[in-house]
């Protein structure tokens, strides 16, 4: 069998001494001029992927991408995407690679897509929707060398609309019933995580208390406000870890300029150093 994502995760984590996982969201409009005036759109994000790797994979856990970026391109894009995930398992073959799909339909559709996903485009975790259900999931929660990161409560404003409802006689909000039945019931093979965003820490400290030392996957920092002290805080296992604290635009583009990939190693190291130190100050605070 293959190695297990989480496995993977934990060792990548261990040896780059990192939580942080980047978000390869390779907007062709935020992609330097220089590449998208020489090279075709998926030349380009592909030359642009290839440069921000080179230069950050020796400090992530994680590389995220999320497939809207790339199937706005058609059948290009798409190979495109595939050539991504190939140059990571082929020059940083110990850093996994997540698929930010939000897969979420009927099983016999799923089982389609997690062939897609794992089997085709080669990723080693997907995010999934769970309106569906963990009968309708089956085909990704029985692949139990993969990753299967669950939406819990999501980062983007309007998320409230549902995921804070009260659905328990007890007063518990969506959110936390998916994170619960996620680490009780779904995560039986231990290929589980759930999706909790940076800008809601108090949540994320309420959902760390109910699952325990389940992998959290923390979309929010950097562009969309999230505080890593905040979310560290929150977030971190028994183990001090137990998180990959994804950053995209505020790493990949943080600079529009041909020393982009050198900028980006730049916010990469910051963000590591951030989170290591806060991770530090939390375990004396609570040894204290």
């Amino acid at each position: 069998m293959a190695t297990r994502f989480w496995d993977m995760v934990e060792a990548r984590q261990i040896e780059a001494s990192s939580l942080v996982c980047v978000g390869l969201d390779s907007d062709f409009v935020q992609i330097p001029e220089f590449l998208k005036k020489s090279l075709d759109p998926d030349e380009a994000i592909f030359a642009f992927n290839r440069a921000i790797i080179d230069m950050t994979r020796d400090l992530v856990c994680a590389y995220k991408l999320n497939w809207a970026f790339y199937l706005v391109h058609g059948a290009k894009g798409l190979q495109c995407l595939y050539d991504t995930i190939a140059y990571i398992h082929r020059t940083a073959p110990t850093v996994p690679v997540i698929l930010d799909a939000k897969f979420g339909d009927i099983g016999n559709s799923n089982e389609d897509y997690a062939k897609t996903a794992f089997d085709c485009l080669g990723a080693d975790a997907v995010t999934v929707s769970p309106y569906v259900g963990g009968l309708a999931l089956k085909p990704f929660l029985e692949r139990e060398d993969k990753g299967v990161i669950v939406l819990a409560r999501t980062s983007n404003p309007g998320a409230e609309e549902f995921q804070d409802r009260l659905v328990t006689e007890d007063g518990e909000p969506q959110c936390f019933y998916v994170a619960k039945q996620v680490a009780n019931v779904w995560n039986e093979k231990g290929n589980c995580g759930i999706v909790v965003g940076a800008t809601r820490p108090e949540e994320l400290g309420l959902i760390r208390l109910l699952v325990g030392d389940l992998p959290i996957l923390v979309p929010g920092i950097g562009a969309q406000g999230g505080d890593i002290k905040a979310t560290v805080g929150a977030g971190m296992d028994s183990n001090r870890r137990g998180m990959m604290i994804n950053s995209s635009r505020g790493i990949i583009f943080a600079s529009d300029k041909e020393d982009f990939a050198a900028v980006a190693r730049e916010e990469a190291i910051k963000l590591r150093d951030a989170i290591n130190f806060y991770c530090e100050e939390v375990g004396h605070e609570e040894n204290g």
